[in-house]
């Protein structure tokens, strides 16, 4: 059965990405997978890039595939890595000339966040950060129940406030926005939310260390295989519903 939708996960992206000669010929767009957006959605591409005809968009984009480019060397063994993510961020801060950084992190990465904040200040930025606790808001307000919490109903809890962490990060005028540890679902938040530029430097993972990939690497074992198998039947998945937060309500 066709599926009309972009699936370039499954292809092996030998006409988008065909590892060419600068003066060679590419090979046609219509030997991709039907699947392939740059046969489906040709309009979609071509609007998008006209983007990158604005002047502040042009040399972002232009910085950071420099970025890239810098975290490798090319070596008579191959293609090497040299940096980690951590630098990588400092290096691509100071190429945009970003003098105030802005950390937004969970409170269970307190410590992590005190080390890269003094990384951060060590290297020359000021540097605002911003507590995924901020506001005190009790979880009620969003209407938790008190088996819903944590701890339990005995305990008062604040809700994770990616809304006010945003709005926090927007008033100090920080030139660049990075998330550390953020849940699922609060980093959306926090995105959605935040006006100035961002960029991750890591995500909440509470069972690998905040290394998400582990999982995947780990789901072919008995460790994780769970992941490998076919999703519940919709019956046993409750009774959630869709909620968009793109919608103006």
């Amino acid at each position: 059965m066709r599926k009309d939708y972009s699936q370039c996960a499954k292809c092996a992206g030998k006409v988008c990405y065909p590892f060419a000669g600068v003066d060679d010929e590419l090979p046609p767009v219509d030997e991709a997978p039907e699947f392939c957006p740059m046969r489906r959605m040709p309009e979609v591409i071509e609007k998008a890039n006209h983007f990158y005809e604005k002047a502040n968009i042009h040399e972002f984009a232009r910085l950071a595939s420099i970025q890239e480019s810098e975290c490798y060397e090319l070596t008579g063994q191959g293609i090497k890595t040299k940096i980690p993510r951590l630098e990588e961020t400092i290096q691509f801060a100071n190429k945009c000339h970003f003098k105030r950084l802005g950390v937004v992190f969970c409170v269970g990465l307190r410590e992590e966040a005190r080390q890269v904040v003094s990384i951060f200040e060590n290297k020359g930025f000021e540097v605002v950060s911003v507590n995924c606790k901020v506001g005190r808001t009790p979880k009620e307000f969003i209407g938790l129940k008190g088996e819903e919490k944590i701890a339990g109903p005995g305990l008062m809890e604040p809700m994770c406030n990616p809304i006010v962490q945003a709005a926090i990060i927007n008033a100090e005028n920080v030139d660049l926005a990075i998330m550390l540890g953020l849940c699922v679902g609060h980093d959306t938040l926090f995105m959605k939310y935040c006006d100035v530029p961002a960029t991750t430097l890591a995500v909440k993972d509470r069972v690998t260390g905040h290394n998400p990939l582990a999982a995947l690497y780990l789901s072919k074992s008995p460790y994780y295989n769970r992941l490998q198998m076919p999703a519940q039947a919709e019956a046993d998945k409750g009774d959630w519903k869709k909620v968009d937060i793109t919608a103006d309500e």
